[in-house]
């Protein structure tokens, strides 16, 4: 259950979609089935960048990161997980965990601002999170 203080900020909403809550962070799925893209938004209020959170926060983030990157491979095979907090649009601290393939939309190229995003169709959004949380 998602924190009673936390609010996510409203474009993570408006592009993503909340697949569970792990120990701190809401795990999300991006809207956008050119690539098997993740969202990790640590629960905390206020927090922008990975040093403001607690030393403990801060292995959580680490230990979920890195846990959901190898789910993620291991659910799409994908050849390359890409992960990154930017956040010079959305100051809200999440972490972007992106499964990319040679060949994919736009490769070897950012996945940030190419294109127009793709909605899943025909169940392949289920049939993905069936598999990561298998792969969990």
């Amino acid at each position: 259950m998602p924190l009673k203080n936390f609010r996510l900020d409203e474009r993570l909403e408006r592009d993503s979609e909340l697949v569970t809550v792990l120990g701190l962070c809401q795990l999300r799925l991006m809207k956008d089935s050119r690539w098997p893209w993740l969202l990790l938004v640590p629960q905390r209020e206020g927090i922008s960048e990975i040093f403001e959170l607690t030393p403990l926060d801060q292995t959580l983030l680490t230990f979920e990161t890195n846990s959901v990157a190898a789910a993620l491979q291991k659910a799409t095979g994908a050849k390359k997980i890409n992960v990154g907090a930017i956040g010079n649009i959305v100051r809200q601290l999440h972490v972007h965990v992106i499964g990319r393939s040679e060949g994919d939309a736009n490769w070897p190229k950012p996945v940030w601002g190419y294109g127009t995003a793709e909605p899943y169709r025909d169940g392949a959004e289920l049939q993905l999170l069936n598999k990561l949380i298998e792969a969990l």
